[in-house]
C-alpha cells in the first residue's frame, strides 16, 4: 500500500531534528538502529510502515498509533522493536 503520511496528518506536533533529516529511516525489518521518538523524520516512516502492515489508511488508527508511541516503554530502542510493539499493540486494539 506504502501510504504517503504528512505532518498535518498527524495529532501531535514533533520536533525535526534537520541535521539527521537526510539519514535513512525506517524501511523495514531487520533495522537495529536506534529510533528517535522525538523527530518528526522518524516518526512518519515508522507509522506509515505500521499502518501499511496493519493494512488501513485510517485516520483514527494513526492517532491511536501515535498514543501508543507516547506511552511505549523507553526501553524499547531500536526502530525494529518500536515497528513491532506497534503493531502488536494496534492488533490488539483493532481485533
Amino acid at each position: 500500500m506504502k501510504i504517503k503520511l504528512k505532518p498535518s496528518d498527524l495529532q501531535f506536533k514533533y520536533p525535526r531534528d534537520i541535521e539527521n533529516r537526510s539519514l535513512p529511516k525506517f524501511t523495514g525489518k531487520p533495522d537495529k538502529t536506534p529510533f528517535d521518538r522525538d523527530d518528526l523524520f522518524e516518526v512518519l516512516p515508522m507509522f506509515g510502515a505500521v499502518m501499511d502492515e496493519l493494512g488501513t489508511t485510517d485516520g483514527f488508527v494513526l492517532h491511536q498509533i501515535e498514543e501508543t508511541l507516547n506511552r511505549m516503554p523507553w526501553f524499547i530502542e531500536t526502530r525494529e522493536e518500536v515497528f513491532d510493539f506497534l503493531v502488536e499493540c494496534m492488533r490488539e486494539n483493532l481485533d
